[in-house]
């Protein structure tokens, strides 16, 4: 049986430091970094709110305020076991901020062994503290930063395929159109749940997804465009991890964009289906993808590469894709352009309206095959997630 994941909030407004933590962080299967952030009161929000494990401050470059929001976070929230951390700093700030509240230091750059035994004690801390085992789903992004690959209409098929409780998440939010593929219509968006941020919990969600059949589950995006800058993505960030504590499957179509929404999804996801049909732009596109991945610090074994639209007359063929992306295919659904679109047009699941057609069993053989893994993963290894809140727009 797996263990609890230590949940951790980083404050550092060095993006050295931040990315000498998170490495660090991802060497030990039981940490899972949930938010990171360069202003305390918004790192203070957020340990509030979630009540992590653990947060790790970095006094170097905060000082005084970082001292503050030690002892706010001692007062606020004493489940929460502070670390703090600094490269170059005084003894006499050391000493304070273990005065005011932190239980561990660390010294940056982090030493593996030293981060072993702060994180011994962590879990030693949270287990005394008793916090109720909460259920974790598997969130699964479909997502390709090329329009035109077809991620809505694989996203949409994934979740019809699981055979378990599942939420399909439309987080496309300028132009979204996944009730179109399941052929419902709904009355509220991603939009109107989060506008409850603060207090989102099971009835709530609820209220506001779409069901689309016994299993299946829908939320929209937004039909205004407008209402789309007032989302955050620490809103986002809560929303999700409900999510992930009401269904067994979180299925998530983001925008074709690197912003801090899209992000926030890659960032929460246990898994990343990174869709790539076989022409040259989307294969460049695939491959400045997986280099951002690797520099956000993504492990390999967290992103899966679909081909879609697979024909015997494409020019490439799949080992040429695979030895120019360094990475290998797991699932090739083939070309049939009617047979795809006559679902769309009817509103329904192709895995569900024509499943002994090629593109379903493909799909369908994909879903089982994920769905093995992914387990495999979540037993020996919580997921890691970054979710930099403060002003991430870009990276």
């Amino acid at each position: 049986m797996a263990t609890q994941p230590i949940t951790i909030v980083v404050l550092s407004k060095d993006l050295d430091d931040f990315t000498n933590i998170r490495a660090a962080l991802n060497t030990d299967s039981r940490a899972k970094l949930i938010s990171g952030g360069n202003d305390p009161e918004q790192v203070h929000e957020v340990v509030t709110q979630h009540k992590p494990s653990a947060a790790i401050i970095n006094l170097g470059t905060h000082g005084d305020q970082a001292i503050k929001l030690i002892q706010r976070l001692n007062q606020d929230c004493p489940g929460t076991a502070i670390i703090s951390a600094a490269k170059e700093t005084s003894a006499d700030l050391i000493l304070q901020s273990l005065r005011e509240g932190a239980r561990e230091f660390l010294r940056l750059p982090i030493n593996a062994e030293e981060l072993k035994t702060v994180l011994d004690h962590i879990a030693a801390f949270s287990g005394k503290h008793g916090k109720e085992e909460k259920k974790n789903g598997r969130t699964i992004t479909v997502f390709s930063s090329k329009g035109g690959c077809g991620t809505s209409f694989i996203a949409t098929n994934i979740a019809a395929s699981t055979n378990a409780r599942t939420v399909l998440v439309d987080l496309n939010l300028e132009s979204g159109d996944l009730p179109l593929f399941l052929g419902v219509r709904t009355k509220y968006s991603f939009q109107d749940l989060i506008a409850h941020h603060g207090s989102i919990d099971d009835c709530l969600i609820s209220s506001y997804v779409t069901s689309c059949s016994k299993n299946l589950d829908l939320i929209a995006a937004p039909e205004e465009i407008d209402p789309v800058e007032k989302i955050k993505p620490e809103y986002v960030l809560e929303a999700l991890q409900r999510l992930n504590e009401c269904y067994d499957f979180v299925i998530i179509d983001p925008q074709h964009t690197f912003d801090a929404i899209t992000l926030t999804a890659l960032d929460q996801s246990t898994q990343i289906i990174l869709v790539v049909t076989l022409d040259l732009p989307s294969i460049r596109s695939a491959q400045r993808t997986l280099r951002m991945f690797d520099r956000v610090g993504y492990p390999g074994e967290k992103v899966r590469l679909l081909l879609n639209r697979w024909s015997r007359q494409d020019n490439l063929d799949i080992p040429q894709v695979e030895d120019f992306l360094g990475k290998s295919i797991i699932g090739s659904i083939p070309s049939d352009y009617q047979t795809v679109v006559n679902s769309i047009n009817l509103g329904k699941p192709l895995v569900k309206s024509d499943p002994r057609s090629k593109v379903g069993r493909e799909i369908e053989r994909f879903t089982q095959l994920i769905s093995i893994e992914d387990a495999a993963l979540e037993e020996a290894k919580p997921k890691r997630s970054w979710s930099l809140i403060s002003k991430r727009s870009r990276v």
